[in-house]
């Protein structure tokens, strides 16, 4: 079990990481070089790995934090050509030829998935079962009969039925999906893991990356001024710590949450679960977010599973509610599944929205031809992970893909302008904070484990006291591109309303883009 915050991206410990075993850090302690430098040991730098590796290329992965625990061990782990954002609106943006890419790859990731968990005997719970997507109650069936024409324009298989399998509750029709999937990430990342070294992969933990190079003398350089040169470079730290400004424009982070509820087997039917209740994201204007999300996981015995519930998301930084959320959630989940016990886990992870629905994978669209970037994981990062599995390598390795041009980062969706020009908007109200007075007006007015912003003369301070009483005082100026942080009390970490990198209480780094701490407020 994870006991370290500073080994994963929030002091809430998430139910994978309570279930899986806790790797030692492997820090990198020499200049080294390699074919193929990965930046990121989540879902998508392992499973690009991987791909490398077996095939003879020669690979490094380096990761500040613990193998997966960043936003890969935040997830729910649904395996879904479901997507998050509704075909008809992946139509408007790519056409009816994009959607019907955008349900192949995304169909081809989950039976990726299920072939390297079969050949490499990875013991990561992996399970094929339905999907169910509904609208809440007294809701019109418009968007949901909409959707299901857009994905049989898509070439799934989907089906109404009249209620989603949940006993005693009425959804009304719904559509179901067959084919979906889920598994256990952690373990599944595991797997991948000991494939990668088998192979002659090399896997450097506890390694800050502070700068990702691209060019004939392509290198990346570690926070202790290590390098690591190679012939190709990938940026697949959920959020590219390499590109200051392109994809950040394009891209949103939204926080959300999720709660596991302890049930006995049998009480949940074995199935994936979505509605589609919407709710404003903060003012950012890009558009509906799917608002629960449900499946269930083996529980600590044989008569015992969670019932993992997600959804009550925003603009990350932009809400300070955390706990009325996770209520939210509870009463959702218990409104339907009654005989759902208490909460046994709570945490909060971030999703990057990208502006057109589909994340950018491929070529780094303000770099080199040889640095290639993963982000923009739209909700469904396990399946987009698995995507940059099977199209990066190809990129490197012959230089196209079929699925390159649908995933292109620097692509320009002409039809997602107003979202853009709205995002964008809402990134530069939050330079407003400059001007504002702080949220405590001294730091005496903290208690033990408690933060808060205030202002010094010109100055705003991000200031927190530690269980032992002791002051903490660091400047609130995110060293990307300078927004103030706001503190989040639920996960002890301060959290940036511009592009989501997130520190924790003593100002480090967990997630990017910003590559630096906060600074010392001396």
């Amino acid at each position: 079990m994870a006991t370290h915050q500073e080994e994963r991206a929030g002091a809430n410990l998430s139910f994978w990481e309570a279930t899986a075993e806790e790797p030692a850090l492997h820090p990198l302690r020499e200049n080294a070089g390699a074919d193929v430098c990965i930046v990121g040991a989540g879902i998508a730098g392992l499973s690009i790995a991987y791909e490398l590796s077996r095939t003879g290329q020669k690979v490094i992965v380096l990761d500040d934090g613990a193998i997966g625990r960043g936003m890969t061990a935040r997830t729910t782990a649904h395996l879904v050509n479901a997507l998050d954002d509704r075909y008809y609106d992946l139509e408007k943006y790519h056409g009816e030829d994009g959607a019907r890419m955008a349900a192949q790859s995304h169909s081809a990731a989950i039976d990726r998935i299920e072939k390297i968990a079969f050949e490499e005997k990875i013991e990561c719970d992996f399970e094929r079962l339905d999907g169910y997507l509904f609208e809440p109650p007294n809701e019109s069936l418009k968007n949901l009969e909409k959707e299901f024409e857009a994905c049989r324009r898509a070439g799934l298989e989907v089906e109404w039925v009249k209620n989603a399998p949940i006993d005693g509750f009425e959804t009304h029709r719904a559509i179901r999906f067959p084919r979906q999937g889920q598994m256990h990430p952690l373990k599944y990342l595991k797997g991948l893991m000991d494939a990668i070294v088998r192979d002659g992969g090399r896997i450097f933990t506890g390694t800050r990356v502070e700068e990702a190079i691209g060019g004939t003398n392509a290198r990346v350089t570690t926070a202790n001024k290590l390098t690591v040169t190679a012939k190709a470079v990938v940026v697949a730290s959920n959020s590219p710590i390499n590109d200051r400004y392109v994809i950040h424009t394009k891209q949103a982070p939204y926080t959300t949450y999720v709660i596991g509820l302890q049930v006995r087997r049998g009480d949940v039917a074995r199935a994936l679960f979505w509605d589609t209740a919407e709710r404003a994201g903060m003012e950012t204007g890009l558009g509906p977010v799917a608002y629960h999300y449900v499946r269930v996981a083996k529980g600590d015995g044989a008569d015992n599973e969670i019932l993992i519930v997600g959804g009550e998301d925003h603009k990350s930084g932009q809400a300070d509610d955390f706990e009325q959320r996770f209520q939210r959630l509870e009463d959702w989940a218990t409104a339907r599944w009654p005989k759902a016990g208490e909460v046994l886990f709570h945490w909060s992870g971030q999703v990057m929205e990208p502006i057109d629905g589909l994340a950018y994978i491929g070529r780094n669209p303000s770099d080199n031809e040889n640095v290639y970037v993963v982000t923009g994981d739209s909700g469904n990062g396990m399946t987009h992970g698995a995507i940059a599995g099977m199209l990066i390598p190809e990129l490197i390795r012959r230089g196209d893909h079929a699925w390159a041009k649908l995933y292109d980062p620097g692509r320009i969706t002409l039809r997602s302008a107003p979202d853009f020009a709205k995002e964008n908007i809402n990134v530069a109200t939050q330079y407003v904070d400059y001007f504002t007075g702080g949220d405590a007006a001294s730091a005496d007015d903290l208690k033990p484990g408690e933060g808060a912003v205030i202002r010094r003369g010109v100055k705003k301070i991000a200031v927190y006291r530690d269980e032992s009483g002791a002051l903490h005082e660091m400047t609130a100026v995110c060293p990307h591109l300078k927004c103030i942080v706001h503190w989040n009390r639920t996960e002890t970490t301060w959290d940036c309303p511009c592009h989501g990198s997130r520190f924790d209480a003593l100002g480090k780094v967990l997630n990017g883009p910003a590559v630096a701490d906060l600074a010392s407020a001396g």
